[in-house]
């Protein structure tokens, strides 16, 4: 393992936020890796020491303005199999409510959406999450949402 090449980066957080009237909060945005606009949900890195959960919070109040008390783990992944790359962790946030406005402190061109789930099924299914955790953790979100009714 000495000789293999690891890619070494900070685990982070995704979360994928739905309102209390049941709008999926996403961004279409700009990313370095996608030459072309993207779907995204919230997410960003963990801070040293920072538990993911509390990460994935911070993570939506800062992105968007929201909270919310309905929290669900859709589980931890490794990003790849073979270099590493992070862990990420994925959350299904319910029952979100906006309580201020988002901190716009990164240097990302976005728009925040608020997008219903069929909607969100239909630019899943284009292929317009561009960015593969992205796309897991849609579809996770959409499978539990689905199970739960």
């Amino acid at each position: 393992m000495e000789d293999w090449a690891w890619v070494i980066t900070p685990d982070f957080v995704i979360v994928v936020a739905v309102t209390e009237d049941h709008r999926f909060i996403l961004f279409r945005q700009t990313k370095y890796c996608v030459e072309e606009v993207t779907m995204a949900p919230v997410g960003g890195y963990l801070d040293p020491g920072e538990d993911a959960l509390d990460a994935a919070k911070r993570e939506l109040f800062e992105e968007t303005g929201y909270e919310s008390t309905e929290w669900t783990s859709l589980g931890q992944y490794c990003v790849d199999g073979n270099r590493g790359a992070g862990t990420a962790h994925l959350f299904l946030a319910q029952g979100a409510r906006q309580v201020t406005h988002p901190s716009a402190d990164d240097l990302e061109d976005q728009e925040m959406l608020l997008l219903s789930q069929s909607e969100v099924e239909q630019v899943l299914m284009a292929g317009e999450f561009k960015v593969i955790p992205w796309t897991a953790a849609v579809a996770l979100a959409l499978r539990v949402l689905d199970s739960s009714r």
